[in-house]
């Protein structure tokens, strides 16, 4: 990750995480990325895409409109939606943190570059599935952009299984056992 708020969102989800492979979404306290808010969004896995549930201030003046209830994956040209959506999926199905490179094109033809940064959150049940980012560029000339353009992602890789003691998984074992007697 090269972009620091990108990369201080990413400590902050890893510490929650607490060594799973993704916290619960309630685990995530906004004010303690308070400052990361304007950048923060939340989308929603839905079967017909993934839309927006909350989008910061700073990614909704970027693009100079609400995104809430717009899909993620709209904001992508033909040649790179069907990448993004492939690699939301992932993130949402294989509970895997992604980053990629993005370029936009803002109002005056000029190029943009940023970086986005797709967590997700532990799947619980009888709950709707989320995954929450942050898009960040990495210079911008204060226009509005559009046109995004995927150009590198790369997924990270799990925390490392916390294995219990041998014989500490005996003892759960033998505390579930239970012996019924019989008529004879």
């Amino acid at each position: 990750m090269k972009h620091p708020s990108n990369r201080a969102f990413y400590a902050y989800w890893d510490e929650k995480r607490d060594g799973e492979r993704a916290p619960d979404r309630r685990e995530i306290e906004p004010a303690a990325v308070r400052e990361l808010l304007g950048d923060i969004f939340v989308l929603s896995c839905e079967a017909k895409g993934y839309p927006f549930r909350v989008a910061g201030t700073r990614l909704c003046a970027l693009l100079d409109r609400d995104l809430k209830g717009h899909d993620f994956a709209d904001l992508f040209g033909a040649a790179s939606r069907a990448e993004m959506t492939d690699m939301l999926g992932v993130v949402s199905d294989e509970l895997l943190a992604a980053v990629a490179g993005v370029t936009a094109t803002a109002r005056d033809g000029s190029l943009a570059h940023l970086e986005l940064l797709l967590l997700p959150f532990s799947n619980r049940t009888h709950a709707p599935t989320s995954m929450t980012g942050l898009l960040a560029p990495m210079q911008h000339n204060g226009q509005p952009l559009g046109d995004f353009t995927l150009t590198s992602w790369r997924y990270m890789n799990h925390p490392p299984q916390r294995f219990v003691p041998r014989a500490l998984k005996k003892l759960a074992i033998a505390r579930g056992f239970m012996v019924y007697e019989g008529l004879r």
